[in-house]
């Protein structure tokens, strides 16, 4: 997968994109990540990038032709059949697991990160192909929610992740929480790591842990559990801890 951002502070990625999982999975060339700042498509001699907003207000909006000239550069310059364009803003819908799968799915993506008051709406209207938010709070801009999520989606790719079977134990990824995990040392001050770990039945260690995750979602994200995927056992082992509270 390809990654393409827009920011008027690339340097805020280095940190995040140059440590840990993402930094490897750039260098075994899973990940092609680009940082790329509309300044540099602005025009002018002082490349501006904001305005005022017609109509008056406070602050500085975000000029359309720099982000409009930025992303048709990289339309032009990259061959990609699958891409999709991603605006970062409060106003869009809330990023969630299902959305990270989905988004999993492209050859490339192009975030578009804002700052100062917003953005002109023609972008908003007819540049990005969605708008994506990371909850219901206001940040000083785009760069934050764009590392998130281009983190979150790149745990979906093959190969990122030590283990292939790490990503559809991640809590969402079926709709619930994830089970506790626990290692070494067995005791620690009094605590005990649970024996049923310990059985080598792959098949009641694999019952414990669905039955964690749902005692965890019914205590910490109840809302969660009207969209999983339940049968009858899980049902009548949500109705026993209802029973129990």
């Amino acid at each position: 997968m390809r990654i393409d951002i827009l920011s008027l502070f690339p340097s805020m990625f280095a940190g995040p994109f140059g440590e840990s999982i993402t930094k490897r999975a750039v260098e075994s060339g899973i990940l092609d990540i680009h940082i790329m700042n509309p300044r540099d498509f602005a025009l002018g001699r002082h490349k501006q990038v904001d305005d005022s907003p017609f109509g008056g207000g406070s602050g500085m909006v975000l000029k359309p032709e720099p982000f409009f000239k930025a992303v048709r550069f990289l339309q032009e310059t990259t061959c990609y059949a699958k891409r999709r364009v991603l605006l970062m803003s409060p106003e869009g819908a809330v990023f969630n697991q299902k959305k990270a799968r989905e988004l999993s799915e492209y050859e490339q993506l192009i975030f578009i990160c804002g700052h100062y008051e917003g953005f002109d709406a023609r972008i908003s209207e007819n540049l990005a192909d969605e708008i994506i938010s990371i909850g219901d709070f206001v940040l000083t801009g785009g760069e934050l929610p764009a590392m998130m999520i281009a983190d979150a989606v790149s745990r979906m790719l093959p190969g990122v992740l030590g283990s292939e079977d790490s990503a559809p134990t991640d809590s969402f990824y079926n709709g619930l929480l994830e089970h506790p995990q626990y290692t070494r040392p067995r005791e620690f001050e009094g605590m005990r790591v649970p024996e049923v770990l310990f059985s080598g039945d792959h098949a009641k260690i694999a019952a414990w842990r669905r039955e964690k995750s749902l005692e965890m979602t019914l205590r910490n994200r109840p809302d969660l559990l009207a969209a999983a995927k339940l049968d009858k056992t899980d049902f009548a082992y949500l109705e026993k801890l209802q029973k129990n509270d």
